[in-house]
């Protein structure tokens, strides 16, 4: 039953007339688009909520910072795996149902949390009880947002000719930062307001209203509409790509080295990136003096530029260095690194730290959209899209895990209280982190160079 659920949709009998396949094939995929575009920014809602309450949940003393670390990582180890299983899976799957279910269940994992947290008393968890099922439910949570970006991605070599797929993936890639965004300031201000339960009540909320988004607009594929393929809609050459059996184009994706390279840069990235977005808020608190409002305001705020630069990396990569993806990414790890550098170790006002966080996802942006995807995306035929983005996935979450765990007990210090934190040291861990990330395609790209098939 569930494989003929998630399985690719089969072509529609009914066709639609020639005279109508331009103005259908527009239409359909503009909506699939935009509907895969917001709803994946829905998702980070869902993953994000943890973030926001830290500090809220460190101060009632229901649990500290080490023990958030262990919880967030749960989340990304179970992602990492996820999504190299899943990106495999997807590539045979219906993307609408298959993106839809994982925000569903998302969703209801944010309520489960937010319920437990109003009950707590009441059910007489203990601290130490409530750490284990929390854990438990955010590793869970972690499977169920691995079913959001294979499908995302998959939809656009279903959906969009070659020559501009890399102007619509940019997009694409800046909706997490807009879930950072909305996450932040909305769910901030519930917090703020109500409480920090509230906070993943009202994400489960957002994922509902993300899930019912994906139903209504988007769509599994050209053929299920009635419409050619892509390949013939756009006038695109059958390459032998696509006369191959996926399983064996997956096969030969996975021994390719240039993909591996990738993966290990891109863990790097989310090394640096994870690190600042799941610990920015408490490290503007407790390094910096700022309320959780200011806090995550700042934080939230500069996740704009973030998607700006993503956007940016496409235009960057094809127009002004001619499809060089090397040279943006060195000039924008520069920029990420001193950027980085100022924020945490500079002071100024809450302003100031918009403008060093800022350009700091700006460039993080760049780097993230062009190494985490694009590379991926130049050298993978497109029936194997998935499963590159499951090699890469895997790694750099898994990487993003442990940078969780490692970040909580580097700013913990090995004590409980509230005066003895020190970012000093992770401060360091992130800022190497982002130079291996720069540095390593800098010296593989002969690895990148090589097409798949």
């Amino acid at each position: 039953m569930w494989y003929r659920y998630f399985r690719i949709s089969k072509p529609s009998e009914a066709k639609i007339p020639e005279e109508k396949v331009a103005g259908a094939y527009r239409k359909f995929r503009n909506r699939t688009f935009w509907g895969v575009a917001s709803a994946y920014s829905l998702y980070y809602v869902c993953r994000m909520a943890l973030s926001v309450v830290k500090q809220p949940v460190i101060d009632s003393g229901v649990l500290s910072a080490g023990q958030l670390g262990i919880i967030g990582s749960a989340l990304l180890f179970a992602y990492a795996f996820g999504k190299f299983v899943n990106g495999f899976i997807a590539d045979y799957c219906n993307i609408r149902r298959f993106m839809g279910t994982g925000l569903l269940v998302s969703a209801l994992l944010n309520l489960i949390m937010g319920s437990l947290g109003l009950l707590q008393g009441w059910l007489g968890l203990s601290s130490v009880l409530l750490f284990v099922v929390f854990a438990v439910v955010w590793c869970i949570n972690g499977w169920a947002q691995s079913m959001g970006a294979p499908p995302a991605v998959i939809s656009l070599s279903r959906w969009f000719p070659l020559k501009t797929r890399g102007t619509f993936y940019s997009i694409v890639c800046s909706t997490p930062y807009l879930g950072k965004a909305l996450s932040l300031i909305l769910i901030g201000g519930v917090v703020a307001f109500a409480g920090w339960q509230w906070g993943f009540i009202f994400a489960a909320a957002l994922g509902v209203v993300g899930a019912a988004i994906i139903y209504i607009f988007v769509s599994d594929t050209p053929e299920s509409r009635g419409l050619p393929s892509v390949q013939e809609l756009s006038g695109e050459t059958v390459s032998k790509s696509d006369t191959l059996p996926t399983k064996e184009l997956q096969r030969k994706v996975f021994f390719h080295p240039g993909i591996w390279v990738i993966a290990l840069s891109c863990s790097f990235v989310y090394i640096t990136q994870y690190g600042l977005s799941n610990w920015g808020v408490l490290f503007l608190q407790k390094g910096k003096g700022f309320s959780l409002t200011e806090a995550t305001w700042v934080i939230g705020f500069s996740e704009a530029f973030g998607i700006a630069g993503t956007i940016l990396s496409g235009w960057l990569s094809d127009k002004v260095f001619k499809g060089n993806r090397v040279q943006p990414v060195f000039l924008s790890g520069l920029v990420c690194l001193c950027s980085l550098c100022a924020f945490m170790f500079l002071k100024g006002s809450a302003w100031m730290n918009v403008v060093y966080v800022g350009v700091f996802s700006l460039s993080i942006g760049v780097v993230y959209c062009i190494v985490g995807g694009l590379m991926a995306l130049d050298i993978v035929p497109r029936k194997a899209t998935g499963a590159a983005l499951g090699i890469v996935g895997i790694s750099s979450y898994v990487a993003a895990g442990l940078q969780d765990i490692v970040s909580g007990f580097l700013i913990q210090g090995g004590s409980e209280g509230v005066d003895v934190y020190d970012f000093t040291p992770v401060a360091v861990f992130w800022l190497v982190s982002c130079l291996v990330a720069v540095v390593l395609p800098l010296l593989s790209w002969k690895y990148l160079r090589n097409k798949i098939v």
